[in-house]
């Protein structure tokens, strides 16, 4: 008995040691680790560097262009020149093998387009604009990331507390099955009570083992959103705390105003309405500057003309202006105008349809939201009275006013009121973190 008794002792230092061996991952470490390694938010943060470097002052096409060429020929040829002699009017004739004529030529040229019918003026613009887009493309993979994080880390502590709940049910079951046994032992109770008491715990043991296996794969589901290979010998934070002073009206007027997908809309009407200009700065004229210097240099060896000459050189500087006007190019400027302009409306009915749409998942989730807490007190309230009830059961059932079945039944009862519990304030958790980011304020939110 004494030995029995050390054991007890031993099992249950080893139990708080790999209890307080744990580590704790909070929801702020979680969302600090997201945001720093999360693949789809780099992937999101390189997107929105090359939107930044488009913006810049070298893809504008506002500054000059420069060239620079030259080169070098060699050429050996054979020559054949006849001459006439004008007095007598006899021919006489030279001939030269492997001549020989070098050049050497370099020049460097500078062009600028003084006036293109403000087509630079308002591609900058654009990609501006899409600078813009780029960035409320970056806020949504992040809120989106943030929902895919807490709803994660919510199931997680959801299954941590049912797994607790099991490991509680377990227990009773097991001191239940060592009851029966003692009993059976003194032929106080029949082997079928001990058989019973068997079975239920091997199901309570087959259920625990199943929500252990549950919460590993969802511990393992997490650091994929975290972007990291971490151990799941970790444990989260189950405690939740709802937002009371959410208003619907106000949520509506924030949805309006800050809806990452209506934003994006909205960026994309901007970047029609410059794409229409765009193509209309084909119906100007474009003006343009253009200045070279260059340097040529040939020498001719053994010439077989006695008045060629030997070596040329020149160099110089030239400079001018182009006025260039496509009058008409067949109707090409005419229909981008026009399929610039449908693309316009296009946008525009897209955005009327997506106030629709959202304003309507809008009312749905916080109709939800509301029955969610209602069920959410119920859950409570069941919580108190199936405990109350299995706690007088448990006693009733010690003194044998009850059967084992019954007792049974008052447990499950418990479990599944427990668990109910768990899964509606977590739903309802969830649910509130959809309405924050409807509005555009789930990025706003502080653990």
């Amino acid at each position: 008995m004494k030995l029995n008794k050390n054991s007890i002792i031993y099992l249950l230092v080893f139990v708080a040691f790999q209890g307080f061996s744990q580590e704790i991952l909070t929801k702020k470490e979680a969302l600090e680790i997201a945001l720093e390694k999360n693949f789809g938010i780099k992937i999101a943060n390189n997107n929105l560097e090359v939107a930044k470097n488009n913006t810049s002052i070298f893809n504008t096409r506002y500054l000059p262009t420069a060239t620079l060429n030259s080169g070098a020929d060699y050429r050996t040829n054979n020559q054949k020149i006849v001459f006439t002699d004008p007095q007598t009017g006899n021919d006489s004739e030279r001939v030269g093998n492997g001549v020989v004529t070098k050049n050497y030529n370099a020049s460097m040229g500078l062009n600028y387009t003084i006036f293109d019918g403000l087509g630079r003026k308002y591609n900058y613009k654009q990609l501006k604009e899409t600078y813009n887009l780029t960035e409320l493309q970056a806020r949504e993979t992040i809120e989106n990331t943030y929902l895919q994080l807490f709803t994660l880390y919510f199931q997680i502590a959801r299954l941590s507390e049912n797994t607790n709940n099991l490991k509680e049910a377990l227990g009773i079951s097991k001191k239940r099955l060592k009851r029966a046994k003692y009993q059976y032992d003194y032929g106080q109770s029949t082997k079928l009570e001990m058989l019973n008491a068997e079975v239920d715990v091997n199901n309570d043991s087959i259920s625990l083992i199943t929500a252990q296996q549950q919460l590993s794969n969802a511990k393992r589901g997490l650091n994929v959103v975290l972007g990291v290979e971490k151990d799941v010998n970790y444990v989260v934070e189950t405690e939740v705390d709802f937002n009371k002073m959410l208003v619907f009206d106000e949520l509506e007027q924030k949805t309006l105003a800050n809806n990452s997908l209506l934003k994006q809309n909205e960026q994309n009407i901007a970047i029609s309405e410059f794409n229409i200009k765009i193509n209309k700065a084909n119906y100007f004229p474009s003006l343009n500057f253009n200045a070279s210097y260059g340097f040529n240099r040939t020498e001719n060896e053994n010439l077989v003309n006695p008045f060629g000459a030997r070596l040329i050189t020149s160099d110089g500087l030239n400079a001018g202006v182009t006025l260039s006007w496509n009058i008409f190019d067949g109707g090409t400027t005419k229909t981008r105008v026009a399929n610039a302009k449908i693309a316009l409306e296009n946008q525009e009915i897209l955005l009327e349809q997506q106030k629709v749409t959202i304003k309507n998942t809008l009312k749905n989730t916080w109709e939800n939201y509301n029955n969610q807490l209602f069920i959410l007190k119920a859950q409570e309230q069941n919580v108190l009275t199936t405990q109350n009830n299995f706690d007088r059961t448990q006693e009733r059932f010690k003194l044998g006013q009850v059967t084992s079945i019954v007792f049974r039944q008052a447990q499950i009862n418990l479990i599944n009121a427990k668990t109910a519990y768990n899964n509606a304030k977590f739903d309802a958790k969830l649910i509130e973190l959809q309405l924050l980011q409807l509005s555009g304020d789930i990025l706003n939110v502080t653990f």
